[in-house]
């Protein structure tokens, strides 16, 4: 049975974050990632393994190279649960906002 990484263990290593950030750009190829960090190749392919394993990353062959893209649907999925969570917060503090006017009130 084969594992799938959880999106969000993916992106909250800070190279994998940063990884995200240089592809948004355009695509890349290991190589020109690995050039903008101070770790081995075989680190930034293992974060580039990671990030295609939960599908953040596409690869694309281009006669002998692979060229790393970003997917940007799979990142919309991130967005939209994070749209809901703040919504989630908005209402607790609403709530709170109005337990706190109302024991303020009951001071005076």
């Amino acid at each position: 049975m084969e594992t799938r990484r959880d999106i969000f263990q993916a992106i909250a290593d800070p190279t994998r974050r940063a990884i995200i950030m240089l592809l948004a750009v355009g695509a890349m190829t290991p190589n020109a990632i690995a050039g903008h960090f101070n770790s081995s190749r075989q680190a930034v392919s293992k974060h580039l393994q990671i990030l295609t394993e939960c599908e953040l990353l596409r690869q694309e062959q281009q006669g002998r190279e692979i060229f790393y893209h970003l997917n940007a649907d799979k990142m919309k999925e991130i967005e939209k649960w994070l749209e809901q969570f703040k919504q989630l917060m908005q209402q607790r503090f609403g709530q709170l906002d109005e337990v706190l006017k109302q024991l303020k009130s009951n001071k005076k």
